[in-house]
């Protein structure tokens, strides 16, 4: 063998051993991430767990968030994404008819959520029940309900306390928000008087709103967060490392430092003989309360 064979020999050899040796480094120490498409309800508190997550697991956790309805259909057009993390139980249903949580997942439950009349700070305009809402000297907004959880349970609230006609005919909803966090923001921003959200905005944002608790019997249901992995997943033990990690003590005290419900008995204080879970389908033709 002359010099330049033995030369390119020897050259192949190293190549292969280096690239053996890379190969047994990118076992455990090689680090994970995982796609999580979310509803805005609880992105204060999902967005600290997955630092403390990482830390731990030096598992990358991804986000995309937006409505519940928006984010599923980006993930059933998209065929991705390992976890999806609504704002209620009424989008887990919609993600399990269309295959994107298996029909047999309920999931985990995250946290509790109250529906409420969040305010700007000292209630200037005084607003002390739903029927407030009428009055033509408060503007109201809410989350669009053909695509975002709470702006569901805003006409869901309006409907059981006969007023959803009413305040279409009142004209006082202005604008609708195409998410939680935007829904929260119109407070913020002083776009409108009042929303109809979850009492967990006013934690978001105390320096700017208030909350204003319905009366017990005017909510129909209280609303939780549920958690699943789903079928598009491709990576499931490192979305159930993670969903479960959200239902572990250290994850449920990120939600309760935030403000979330952890129990159901706390959730229940506000409305005692409100339905958890199921599902609310807006009223047949129903268009829009935005005049």
């Amino acid at each position: 063998m002359n010099r330049i064979a033995r030369f390119l020999t020897l050259s192949l050899a190293l190549l292969l051993i280096s690239t053996a040796l890379a190969g047994c480094g990118t076992g455990s120490g090689q680090s994970k991430s995982i796609n999580v498409f979310a509803g805005s309800a609880s992105q204060p508190p999902l967005e600290e767990a997955a630092k403390t997550f990482e830390q731990k697991t030096n598992i990358k956790v991804n986000f995309s968030f937006g409505g519940s309805g928006t984010v599923l259909s980006q993930m059933i057009l998209s065929k991705s994404g390992d976890l999806y993390i609504p704002g209620s139980p009424d989008y887990l249903i919609k993600a399990q008819a269309q295959g994107v949580v298996a029909a047999n997942d309920n999931g985990k439950i995250l946290s509790y959520l109250v529906p409420a009349i969040l305010v700007q700070k000292g209630n200037p305009k005084n607003i002390k029940s739903l029927s407030d809402l009428l009055r033509p000297d408060v503007s109201v907004g809410i989350a669009n309900p053909a695509s975002v959880c709470v702006g569901l349970y805003a006409v869901e609230v309006l409907e059981r306390n006969g007023l959803l006609d009413g305040i279409k005919q009142a004209g006082t909803v202005k604008t609708y928000a195409d998410s939680c966090e935007k829904t929260a923001t119109l407070i913020v921003l002083k776009a409108v008087d009042a929303v109809i959200g979850w009492s967990v905005f006013a934690s978001w944002n105390p320096d700017t709103t208030d909350v204003v608790y319905l009366q017990p019997d005017e909510l129909p249901r209280l609303a939780y967060i549920p958690g699943a992995v789903s079928t598009f997943a491709q990576d499931k033990v490192s979305a159930q490392k993670f969903l479960d990690f959200l239902a572990s003590k250290d994850g449920q005290a990120i939600f309760a430092k935030y403000g979330y419900q952890v129990t159901e008995s706390e959730a229940k204080q506000f409305a005692p003989d409100a339905k958890i879970g199921g599902e609310y389908k807006l009223p047949e033709g129903f268009t829009t309360l935005v005049k």
